[in-house]
Order: structure tokens, then sequence, then C-alpha cells
């Protein structure tokens, strides 16, 4: 009989539809199938339509041996898709000379709310997982309030700004409903300018001020920690008790193919971290390397599910 799961992933999974094919992504889904590759499969939360790219999703549920309590299925909308063309002006998010259209009006965005608590049936997690893409229609924000008032679990907030898709209002309401939250350093300062007025323009903040405003952030929001995620540079914790830990000593990946879902498989190894009962700096290492490991595969998940058992193996007595 499986266990409960101890995480709550809610969220968008999609399609990412490449010219030269197609691979399943979504910053959730992502998250989600690191934890099940790790043996601590979550409750994924999310909603795919009746078509091709839905069976796409059924089978990395299928390959991560996930269940799919919190699964649903769109009889009308479309799974979620992502078009990425190798370069060009538009809508969407760019990497590495790419451009990702992001489609509107998909399945993950009509989340049914009645159904995703009733999926939450039996479950004591520890943590729910959620970003913003997945709130940019009314349907699935209503569904992740349900989620978040039936359950006490600390509340993990990984901001995955898209451009276009979500902006201030949203980012607001995420960050109220959130008890911890990660960003990078774009994200931030997206962050410092809608909330403090601090632009590009306002020239270089020194370390102290950054800081400064990190902690008037968690004030203004009454965040229990706030992550910062600097790249190959490592990361910042600020914790509400004022302690600050910085983990920039981190061992370089071999090499780099690309960047696509480093932040995810950080946010992956923080919530282990968090089921296994790891301290807080040895979390920090770990999620730094692995999120520097994943740079050296192409993707945001392995394919080779070996990838993962080095890690296991290196992390099953601690």
């Amino acid at each position: 009989m499986a266990s409960a799961p101890s995480t709550i992933i809610f969220g968008e999974a999609l399609v990412d539809e490449f010219p030269t094919g197609q691979v399943v992504g979504g910053a959730p889904f992502n998250v989600a199938r690191h934890l099940a590759a790790f043996m601590a499969p979550p409750l994924t939360i999310t909603r795919i339509g009746d078509d091709r790219n839905g069976l796409a999703v059924r089978a990395e549920f299928e390959r991560f041996v996930m269940a799919d309590t919190g699964l649903q299925l769109d009889p009308i909308e479309e799974t979620g898709r992502v078009v990425v063309e190798r370069s060009g002006q538009g809508a969407g998010h760019r990497d590495a000379g790419r451009r990702f259209t992001i489609l509107p009006r998909q399945a993950y965005d009509f989340i049914d709310p009645r159904a995703a608590v009733a999926s939450l049936a039996g479950t004591e997690p520890g943590a729910v997982y959620f970003g913003t893409l997945a709130q940019r229609e009314e349907r699935s924000r209503q569904a992740l309030d349900a989620v978040l008032a039936a359950t006490s679990a600390t509340r993990f907030l990984d901001l995955n700004l898209r451009h276009g898709q979500s902006g201030e209002a949203i980012a607001t309401r995420s960050l109220l409903a959130a008890d911890i939250v990660k960003v990078n350093e774009e994200e931030l300062q997206s962050l410092f300018q809608w909330y403090f007025q601090i632009g590009p323009n306002d020239g270089q903040l020194s370390t102290d001020e950054v800081h400064a405003a990190c902690r008037a952030l968690m004030d203004r929001f009454s965040l229990e920690g706030l992550i910062v995620t600097l790249g190959h540079r490592g990361s910042v914790y600020f914790g509400a008790d004022g302690s600050l830990l910085a983990n920039r000593d981190n061992p370089a990946p071999p090499f780099v193919i690309d960047t696509v879902g480093a932040g995810d498989a950080f946010s992956a190894i923080f919530l282990l971290g968090r089921v296994r009962g790891w301290p807080l700096e040895l979390t920090l290492a770990r999620a730094n390397e692995f999120a520097g490991a994943i740079c050296a595969v192409t993707g945001a998940v392995p394919r080779d599910m070996n990838f993962y058992d080095k890690w296991v193996g290196r992390w099953r007595d601690s």
C-alpha cells in the first residue's frame, strides 16, 4: 500500500512543443516528478485534456509511478501547450535564444475546486507547492484557494513569473498566501520595483541594501522564509528570525547543456529536505548541487531514470 503523500503539488502539467519534438513539462510537474524519483511521491493536482498530449502527461505519471488521484480530465479544453521556436519576438518568455509562447485557455486553467479538495482526502501534507502560471484564470485560482483553505501545511511559493502571464496582482495574492517563497534574481528585481519602486535605472544596490529590501519583503508579506537563487553562484536563504544562510560553495557541473528546469530541481530538493528532516543548511547545499546537475542534462527532467541513482545512494543515510 502506497504511503500518503507528504507534499501537495498544484499547477500546470503541459507539453513543450519544439521543432524537433515534444517534451512534457510545467514547473509544478517537473517538481512532482523529481520528488517521485526520490521516493517521496507527492499528490499532484493538475488538469489535462482528453487528447494526445494528455496521454503524454499520463505516461509520465506512469513512468514515475505517481498516483493520479489529483489528475483531472477536461472534456473541452486542451492539455496545456507551450510552442517553442528558435528565435523571434512575441509573447512568452525567452531562454537561450528561444521564444516560448504559452498558449491561453488550457486545461490547467480550469482546475475544478471541488475535485481538487476531494483529492486531499486521507492526506496530511507537510507542504503545498504552487506557482503563478496556473493562477491566470479565475477557475484555477479558486481551486488553489480551496486547497490552501483545506490544509494547514506550509505554503511554498515558487514565483516563476512568466512575461505576459502573471503580473503584480497575481504575485501579490500569491505572496500573501505563502509561508516560504523562492525567487530568482530577475524576479526579485520585479518585486523590488512593484513594492518599493526600486527600478533598474536607480543604480546598483549594495549588498546591505539588497538584504534590507529582502527583509522588508518578508515583513510586508509575513514570510517564514525567502530563498533567492543565484544560478551558478548558489542561493541565499533569509529566515524570519533574522538568520541568513548563503550557499555558494557548490560543485560546478561538468558542463552545461541548458538551464531549463534548474529552478524546479532546486525547489524539489528543498521540499525533499523538509520531508526527510535534513538540516536547512544541508538542504540548501543539496538543492544547489542537484540544480547544477540538471543543467548538464537535456531538458528539465532526465529521460533516463538511472540519473537519480547516484543521488539516492549519496543521500540514503542522511
